[in-house]
């Protein structure tokens, strides 16, 4: 991945020349080479879009737009479907997107958007086709997945209009109706309910995977993923720079990079979550580890583009009895467990991030320190998402609103 003069990664096929030019690479599906310079990064990347464009045009027998590319006028082979686009899009422009959205994507078109417009000309979707599909979901599925094939079928065919593919989005004026889980619905664990889990957490042998989590807001696949080199012992930071899930499918672990760019971040330890990698770290010679676990995972660096690896004899947690890493879906079974025993709600790993944000936002950390430590692009996120407010701690804000304005009463 080339650089421009000032070192900073532009993105692949792109880079600066010596005389301050930006120039733009591209490599047809036939493997022809194609190059060209010009004063503006911007252009340089709308060319190498267009080249996207025009190449999968051709690829696949596509009208092309005329006002759009004057120089490949006259052209009038047929129009492909839906199916096709979806395709060119999933391998080739959302590349860039982590494995479980593009996952996400995959399902909800094979599921609920290939049955209904899979086999159409691109060019002859209409809104009342896109309407359809929320509609056959209604019944059978809840808010929340209806939104996930809304947003797939918006970003793909917005993707086809930037590349000049169809002359208007199909879903304008499509919206879903179905309500999705509100922010108060979002589970999470009052102060109470921590504490009963966390005495009954105590007796098993994931208690330091618990509790972790709830003095950092890690991910699960974080967490899983998590390497001593991550570990600043000096500084008392953990660094999150990829991730690792087991596929079902493959019956394989795969890592990766974290689910955005601004999920890479370094988290400042408290010194309960410092002292407990310490003591897993000077006693991880004496921890039974699987020889399968002597493996080596190669993925792509978000950041960088380049290829890095991971060998899970670094990981800070494997299973006690297998001597391999725990599945995440094993944790939640496991969760299930000690809630029954603790005598409270059943709740999954990713709750114990939300209670992780809202005991941070209930002990007056600044939205947008929390905002960084979890990950998250932008601040609204933070704010209706995670950041619950308890009965309690509205009571106890009233209390200190009612306290202070009582030096100005008269």
């Amino acid at each position: 991945m080339a650089k421009d003069l000032k070192g900073k990664e532009l993105g692949k096929g792109l880079g600066q020349r010596k005389d301050d030019l930006y120039y733009a690479r591209y490599t047809t599906s036939m493997g022809k080479r194609l190059e060209k310079c010009f004063p503006k990064l911007a252009d340089a990347k709308n060319w190498q879009e267009e080249q996207h464009c025009l190449d999968f045009a051709q690829k696949h027998h596509i009208q092309i737009d005329e006002r759009q590319f004057p120089s490949h006028a006259g052209q009038q082979p047929k129009i492909y479907s839906v199916d096709d686009w979806f395709d060119y899009w999933q391998e080739h422009l959302i590349c860039d997107l982590s494995p479980n959205t593009r996952r996400n994507y995959a399902e909800r078109y094979r599921r609920n958007i290939q049955p209904v417009m899979g086999s159409m000309p691109l060019t002859s979707v209409a809104p009342m086709h896109c309407k359809e599909v929320l509609n056959q979901m209604e019944d059978s599925y809840q808010g929340s997945t209806i939104r996930q094939a809304y947003i797939a079928m918006g970003t793909m065919f917005r993707s086809a209009v930037m590349n000049h593919l169809i002359p208007t989005h199909p879903m304008d004026g499509v919206r879903y109706t179905k309500p999705i889980k509100a922010a108060s619905d979002i589970k999470f664990l009052t102060v109470e309910e921590q504490k009963a889990f966390l005495q009954t957490a105590k007796r098993s042998h994931n208690y330091p995977q618990y509790f972790l989590l709830l003095q950092t807001g890690l991910r699960t696949g974080e967490m899983i993923g998590l390497t001593w080199d991550c570990i600043d012992w000096d500084k008392h930071t953990l660094t999150v720079n990829k991730t690792l899930e087991f596929r079902y499918k493959q019956q394989s672990w795969r890592a990766g990079p974290p689910k955005t760019q601004h999920s890479y971040r370094t988290i400042p330890l408290t010194d309960q979550a410092y002292q407990l990698l310490r003591t897993l770290y000077e006693t991880k010679e004496y921890r039974k580890e699987a020889p399968e676990l002597d493996q080596t995972l190669e993925y792509t660096d978000r950041m960088s583009g380049t290829k890095k690896t991971m060998n899970l004899k670094d990981l800070v947690f494997i299973n006690y009895r297998t001597g391999m890493p725990a599945k995440n879906s094993s944790y939640d079974t496991h969760l299930y467990k000690l809630c029954d025993e603790a005598g409270i709600k059943r709740f999954c790993m990713h709750a114990l991030r939300h209670t992780y944000a809202t005991r941070a936002i209930e002990s007056g950390m600044p939205p947008k320190v929390l905002q960084k430590l979890l990950g998250h692009a932008s601040l609204a996120m933070t704010t209706d998402r995670y950041c619950h407010v308890t009965d309690d701690f509205m009571l106890s804000g009233v209390q200190q609103f009612s306290d202070a304005s009582n030096a100005f009463m008269v």
